[in-house]
């Protein structure tokens, strides 16, 4: 390591690149614990939730978001309808891919379902 001066005070430091490389790794570790410890803290304090590995195979699968997350909510379609207040006939036809179903209406299926609205769509 090399220490350079600009007008008599340390300005610069030149490393090795492999001694460049070894600090450049810690601090990557570093920041990926600083952010596992804030995933940690927020799903802790219920901010974020984990999902087991099944939900998430089922949604990459390609399964209607919706039924997923109701299912794994423990909700029937009726029970869904009745807190999201959207006919359990129009959940069911979403469910299905036979309806898209409006913005807003997904907005209150994902209200109720206690998801934000990017995970049904």
């Amino acid at each position: 390591m090399q220490v350079l001066e600009k007008d008599g005070r340390p300005a610069f430091v030149v490393l090795p690149i492999e001694e460049w490389y070894a600090l450049e790794a810690r601090l990557e570790a570093l920041e990926d614990i600083k952010e596992a410890t804030a995933i940690r803290q927020a799903i802790d304090s219920g901010q974020e939730e984990s999902v087991p590995a099944e939900l998430v195979d089922r949604l990459l699968d390609g399964e209607s978001p919706i039924k997923v997350w109701r299912e794994y909510r423990g909700l029937s379609q009726a029970t869904l309808a009745k807190h999201s207040g959207v006919s359990s006939a129009y959940i069911s036809q979403i469910e299905a891919g036979k309806k898209s179903g409006a913005v807003d209406t997904l907005k209150r299926i994902a209200e109720a379902l206690n998801v934000d609205l990017d995970d049904l769509i």
